[in-house]
């Protein structure tokens, strides 16, 4: 029987081994394993408004100084060198919670500027998206991704430590107004707290058109209390669902999509189609080497994946003069050695075969 043994922890060095020169026009974000990453994920922001107890303590964090975060210009910079140079296809903004940024709409604007047919979508708790989803409409923003796992005010109030159901409901429908579509719904299922609310939760986004995914909850909480048992996993989910709702395999290619599609329907009408629903398996059902993403915290380091202990800083190198062709064979270099999977697949899996990073999912931007 095989065992994983997780994400090996490598020596310190000056910077991650260099990949092979790229041939004249093909410079790419290329593995050892043959991968390429299209999609960037960057972190605005680390500070949030929530405490979500599966991502961060009841008090917070200790927050980045405003002079560590990357500016606005250096963020449009990364965007520029990743998709002139690195074959970056699509930008997505994440946090922490980027509407804490206050030039959040500025961000947006550049990057429409210099991209004009770029897809930039935003990861939101929806907290304060009222106030600013038209705008970032307007500013050139392609879509939103809000997370939302309850429906039920107390259910709400118990998971993130905050009494804003109703903020994050209306801005969800001001998001829909502003034209903000698709509009996908991130929930994560906790046992004992929400999970028997999901079927309820898949009739209101399919009532709405929303594009519901269920994420297994991950080792990325600051205080490490994650535990495998206690997981609500993708065939727990399934099971929950399949309760009230038909769920058939969507047919349409995956892509290195995160989550596995399932067309909708009652058992009653089986062929009349309400939606779809996703389930991202991170843990239990990985889909680690189809990955292509590529990750840039709120402070400007390469993470090659959310479970990754070594970092590249690219922030240093921007702000010491570097040329663009320098940062971009740093952020190569550094996505050469992303590891063939994080090491959680496996059923017996113990305390002592995975290393949870110390970075919480709000310091690495998801």
């Amino acid at each position: 029987m095989s065992i994983a043994l997780g994400m090996p922890r490598l020596p310190d060095r000056s910077g991650p081994a260099a990949p092979p020169p790229a041939p004249a026009g093909e410079a790419r974000l290329l593995d050892r394993f043959g991968r390429v990453a299209s999609d960037l994920r960057i972190s605005l922001i680390d500070k949030c408004n929530l405490r979500c107890t599966y991502c961060m303590p009841a008090d917070g964090l200790a927050w980045l100084p405003r002079n560590r975060l990357l500016t606005l210009e250096e963020v449009l910079r990364l965007v520029r060198i990743g998709v002139r140079d690195l074959g970056v296809r699509e930008v997505r903004l994440t946090g922490g919670e980027p509407l804490v940024r206050a030039d959040l709409v500025e961000i947006v604007a550049g990057l429409r500027a210099e991209h004009p047919h770029l897809p930039v979508s935003m990861t939101t708790n929806g907290v304060g998206l009222e106030a600013k989803a038209r705008a970032l409409a307007e500013a050139g923003l392609t879509r939103l991704n809000v997370s939302l796992d309850t429906l039920h005010a107390g259910t709400f109030e118990k998971l993130t430590r905050r009494a804003h159901l109703n903020r994050v409901l209306a801005g969800i429908e001001a998001a829909d107004a502003a034209g903000l579509r698709p509009l996908k719904i991130n929930a994560v299922l906790m046992r004992g707290v929400n999970e028997d609310q999901a079927p309820d939760l898949l009739a209101w986004a399919l009532e709405r058109g929303y594009e519901l995914r269920f994420i297994e909850q991950m080792p990325l909480d600051a205080d490490h209390g994650w535990r495998r048992e206690d997981m609500v996993t993708a065939a727990d989910t399934r099971s929950l669902l399949q309760r009230t709702h038909l769920l058939t395999p969507d047919p349409r290619a995956r892509e290195g999509a995160p989550a596995e599609r399932f067309l909708v329907s009652r058992p009653a009408e089986p062929d009349r189609i309400l939606g779809t629903v996703g389930i991202i398996a991170s843990v239990t059902e990985p889909f680690c080497a189809d990955c292509r993403r590529t990750r840039i915290t709120a402070e400007g380091r390469v993470m090659s994946c959310l479970f990754s202990h070594e970092e590249t800083d690219l922030s240093a190198l921007l702000r010491s003069g570097a040329a663009d062709a320098e940062v971009a064979r740093r952020w190569r270099a550094a996505m050469w050695v992303k590891p063939r999977a994080h090491g959680m697949d496996h059923a017996g899996l113990g305390a002592e075969d995975f290393v949870q990073p110390d970075r919480s999912m709000s310091a690495i931007g998801g």
